[in-house]
């Protein structure tokens, strides 16, 4: 279950939208909307429509149409202002009365909108709930817009002399989110007309980073997890995931005080079953390969000690890490929806996995295996699995990952070698695959094949893994090479498919996962396509 769902049934999804993430992406290749992500989730999403907006740094009540039946009839009623909104916001400016009506023009003024002579009429109406401590003096005010247009409330409340705390565009002061909430809305039922009423509360004290996470993750389910990103969660350059019971730091350099205090809070909150709470710290570098695996690997910060190697899950599904092992742990978090995509079988809205007959035997390769997570996941669907890897440690350390899901490694393929000189000897065997997944470190090296970088390299990647992809298979084909933007590298596989006499009739771009959030100052990093290749 996604823990932000309110409702839902046969015409609705009712949502609580976390702060920090767009009602739907603002361009194609940044990061998703909560509508992208959840559009392309699962099946009986695949229709779903927006109805209405909420600004990214606004949370709360958000709904969506399923059927043509609740997008025609909700989006009447919108238009016909019948439905009705409630907000809360928070400012620390005193407000001179306790209630009012706004009413102007609306326009656009470069990134802000606002009132004038000119625009779009906009009505709001505000009362003020009650006085609250943060711990500086600030007021809750109720906000009720009649009109629906951008920046409506904020643009009101700032020209009221009570802008939205922590909304710096409109003169709010500084905060750690913009203070506003959708709270409440009502509305009739697009099928049985019946009213219906959906309410979020909100603590806007609450840490906006684990507000997202904890909005999208099931922690019934997984336990594995990005928890702070960098700049994009308001600490530029650090790092810190999830593992279990235990927190993974990352940087160029030891945690200051700050970093450290936060470290405590969180554990202390989100981790409250644990006697003591353990930390683990890796240096962020470049020189991975001059180092030894013990030089590499992740030192202990605070608590204690964790074991050799202990579970996690993810989805469901377990997998084994370790903090002794080298660099990586052993599970690469921002994989974690392409990994439930084998797990459902479902790619995106209209793009199913298996395209074969019902109850067909399918075959996945998965190259650059690492710890086999990809085919542990096609493996609980179904699917036989061969891993290939450069590492027997790894493959080892995949084949007890199958074991801890309950499945015979013995019954899937794991292969120690390169890639390209395996990818030929298929070929050469006539052996094909339904699904082909390629997802190679930005630079690699072998014995057989010397070099791989992934910008130079990856379009010859691409031809040779044609080569044993069935007819009407899948190719699933990603890069984490940051400097490699997203249309050269989309560009890249199209024109390698062209080359190859290979038309693609399926395409979905997928984006790093919301706990990976990208900004301006966070740029993504991360890309994946999903193809079905004739």
């Amino acid at each position: 279950m996604t823990p932000c769902i309110l409702f839902e049934d046969e015409h609705l999804l009712v949502v609580n939208k976390p702060a920090g993430m767009n009602t739907h992406a603002p361009s194609h290749y940044a990061g998703e909307g909560i509508y992208d992500w959840l559009k392309h989730r699962e099946p009986r999403w695949s229709h779903l429509a927006i109805i209405h907006r909420l600004d990214k740094e606004t949370s709360g009540v958000l709904v969506f149409s399923k059927t043509p039946l609740a997008n025609r009839s909700l989006t009447a009623r919108f238009s016909g202002r019948a439905v009705k909104k409630t907000y809360l916001l928070l400012t620390d400016r005193k407000p001179s009365r306790e209630s009012w009506r706004a009413r102007s023009n609306i326009r656009r003024a470069r990134e802000r909108y606002v009132s004038g002579s000119v625009g779009d009429p906009a009505e709001t109406r505000f009362r003020v709930i009650r006085q609250v401590h943060l711990p500086q003096a600030a007021f809750c005010i109720e906000a009720e817009p009649v009109t629906g247009r951008t920046h409506q409330v904020r643009v009101h409340a700032a020209d009221a002399g009570v802008p939205v705390l922590g909304d710096r565009l409109y003169g709010g002061s500084a905060f750690g989110r913009v203070c506003l909430h959708a709270a409440k809305i009502t509305f009739e039922h697009p099928a049985t007309g019946r009213p219906m009423t959906f309410e979020a509360e909100v603590d806007f004290t609450a840490d906006t980073a684990w507000a997202l996470r904890r909005a999208l993750i099931d922690f019934d389910e997984t336990d594995a997890f990005r928890v702070i990103h960098g700049a994009s969660d308001g600490w530029p350059k650090w790092y810190v995931d999830r593992f279990g019971d235990f927190l993974l730091s990352q940087a160029e350099r030891v945690p200051g005080e700050k970093q450290r205090e936060w470290l405590k809070q969180f554990a202390s909150a989100a981790l409250p079953a644990r006697p003591t709470h353990t930390v683990y710290h890796k240096i962020l570098t470049t020189e991975v390969r001059r180092l030894s695996a013990s030089e590499a690997a992740p030192q202990l910060f605070t608590g204690t000690a964790a074991p050799d190697s202990f579970v996690v899950r993810e989805n469901g599904v377990r997998y084994e890490a370790s903090f002794h092992e080298g660099y990586s742990v052993g599970l690469f978090l921002d994989q974690r929806d392409n990994r439930r995509r084998l797990l459902t079988g479902h790619v995106a809205a209209g793009f199913d996995l298996r395209a074969g007959a019902p109850g067909k035997p399918q075959e996945l390769l998965n190259t650059f295996a690492y710890t086999c997570s990809f085919s542990v996941c096609a493996a609980a669907a179904g699917w036989r699995a061969t891993s290939l890897d450069l590492s027997k440690k790894h493959l080892d350390r995949g084949r007890r990952n199958f074991r801890l899901n309950g499945l015979d490694p013995e019954q899937h393929d794991f292969i120690y070698g390169d890639v390209f000189d395996w990818l030929r000897r298929f070929a050469k065997k006539n052996r094909a695959f339904d699904l082909v997944l390629l997802d190679p470190p930005t630079f690699s090296k072998s014995r057989s094949s010397g070099w791989f970088r992934a910008e130079k390299d990856y379009g010859k990647l691409i031809a040779t893994a044609l080569s044993v992809l069935k007819p009407g298979g899948v190719l699933f084909a990603s890069t984490n090479s940051a400097r490699w933007d997203a249309e050269e590298f989309l560009a890249t596989v199209r024109h390698t498919a062209a080359s190859c006499r290979r038309a693609i009739q399926q395409e979905h771009y997928v984006p790093q996962p919301p706990d990976f959030p990208i900004s301006r100052d966070e740029p993504a990093y991360l890309k994946t396509v999903w193809l079905r290749v004739a």
